[in-house]
């Protein structure tokens, strides 16, 4: 074991977050380069962009629940994450590098679909990004003890994942979309696969008798809360190849999964009261961590296609602040369709770089008021955010000033979120948990398409952001009856070694 992990230094916490860090990267990637490749060099529009994505939370379904489970209970390669995060990053490498040669792929096996082709690689990319992240994540909950140091495990995982967040939306910007992904499949691969070698794990972890048992039942069971969002994504799939038959169902459908999920929501709520336990916490942080993934995913999704129709119209591309950027570096003139992406990654890029540093910020805080109202305020300023660039964003500048409010509530939700999360749930368990907490992020996306098809139906993009805001404040509200772990007032002794 190295030194820095008997210490449980700030060195190790940072050696820790790297392979969390190349999911990251792989993500900020897909959402920097995938929507601008599929609508700009294939032509596809908003709807068929977000059945493409619906391709990320399939596998993030079938993925992190079935990762998390069989990483609980395996050990081989000298651990029972590693050998997930190492499979995943080197499977993450080869969909990088089919994303660009779309067309090339299509010549070689005779598929003309190009839709198809897109979906197959993204699943493959989502795939593979899933049976790395849950481990990823585990593995700092698994290395960490409860209370302040596992919280500043996941904080060093934001801040670095955010920087290189940040550094993928500047590739972007540099050498552009298609150039960016070769990039990945090289950072990918360095960052999931080497750090993890370095790190122990605890072997006796997978020998822990427990009576909990878990099977397909009770996962289906444990996700109620999330109901609402499945039956829609299932009605997306169908939707997406019966639109004409299936037009007059979609909003009805839309509207009532979004009222069950606000009443279950309530009802966990009352339930809670009359009745205080772990597991009642637990369905009330994945619910209202549900509502925050439709906002953040669909934002991912279709920014792009609000800055097109809503800012584009405003502006002259000589005089665009974004392509400044990607001229001086590069020495290349900026055409209208470039100026979208530049746009999109300068925004994304304020967003990664607010979500790096702010971490660090928001500790501090955690200190004082705790975890959970310390999440509460950085989610309001996402809601803040939101309806801002719905409401006054006309020029560049505006769409930037509104990712920077964003970007404080991003900041908490890929950090601390998981170290309340995990306090709720059994230690023995982790990974498992993780997956089906995940569920919280890969159903709520699927809920994006639902927002893309009614942005489509009105040609109204403004709605896209006032949605966001939307979901986003009624998470916030769900967030308030979330109660303070107990070790947030507990002392933190930092180990000093041994397994």
């Amino acid at each position: 074991m190295l030194n820095i992990q008997k210490k449980m230094s700030n060195a190790f916490l940072a050696l820790l977050g790297l392979p969390a860090t190349a999911v990251g990267f792989a993500l900020s990637t897909q959402i920097a380069a995938l929507s601008w490749i599929l609508s700009n060099k294939y032509g596809l529009d908003i709807h068929d962009v977000a059945f493409v994505w619906l391709a990320g939370p399939i596998a993030g379904i079938f993925g992190q629940v079935i990762v998390g489970l069989l990483s609980d209970n395996v050990w081989f390669m000298g651990g029972r994450r590693r050998p997930f995060i190492i499979i995943g990053g080197i499977v993450s490498t080869i969909a990088f590098l089919a994303l660009p040669n779309i067309s090339g792929i299509s010549k070689i096996t005779g598929i003309t679909d190009i839709i198809l082709i897109a979906s197959l690689i993204a699943l493959f990319l989502d795939l593979s990004v899933n049976v790395t992240f849950n481990p990823a994540r585990s593995i700092i909950a698994d290395l960490t003890p409860e209370g302040k140091v596992r919280t500043s495990g996941f904080v060093w995982m934001q801040i670095i994942s955010g920087f290189f967040g940040v550094f993928a939306y500047f590739l972007s910007m540099v050498f552009g979309n298609e150039t960016l992904l070769y990039i990945a499949a090289v950072i990918v691969f360095l960052t999931a696969v080497f750090p993890i070698l370095f790190i122990q794990e605890k072997q006796e972890q997978t020998k822990e008798i427990d009576a909990e048992k878990f099977g397909v039942w009770q996962i289906v069971k444990e996700i109620f809360p999330l109901y609402g969002f499945l039956v829609f994504g299932v009605f997306s799939l169908f939707f997406h190849f019966f639109t004409d038959a299936l037009a007059a169902w979609h909003n009805p459908v839309l509207i009532g999964a979004l009222s069950y999920s606000v009443i279950i929501g309530l009802y966990i709520i009352l339930n809670g009261l009359k009745s205080p336990s772990d597991k009642n916490e637990f369905q009330k942080i994945m619910l209202a961590h549900s509502f925050t993934w439709v906002a953040f995913q669909s934002m991912f999704i279709m920014s792009g296609f609000f800055i097109e129709n809503q800012i584009m119209p405003n502006l002259d591309v000589s005089t665009i602040t974004a392509n400044w950027f990607a001229e001086k570096l590069t020495g290349t003139s900026q055409s209208a369709a470039s100026s979208i992406g530049n746009i999109v990654s300068l925004g994304f890029l304020i967003l990664n770089f607010i979500g790096a540093i702010f971490p660090i910020v928001l500790q501090s805080i955690a200190k004082n008021i705790g975890r959970v109202k310390t999440y509460i305020s950085a989610l309001s300023f996402s809601a803040i955010g939101y309806f801002y660039i719905a409401f006054f964003s006309h020029m560049e500048i505006d769409f930037y000033i509104g990712m920077v409010l964003i970007g404080i509530g991003w900041s908490a939700v890929i950090s601390i979120v998981f170290a309340i999360m995990s306090e709720r749930v059994n230690p023995s368990k982790m990974g498992l948990f993780m997956g089906v907490f995940n569920l919280a992020v890969v159903l709520p996306q699927m809920m994006s398409n639902g927002v893309a098809n009614i942005i489509k139906e009105t040609g109204n993009h403004q709605l896209l952001y006032i949605f966001c805001g939307a979901l986003i404040t009624t998470s916030v509200i769900f967030w308030l009856f979330v109660k303070e772990p107990k070790s947030s007032n507990t002392k933190q002794t930092i180990p000093s070694g041994g397994h």
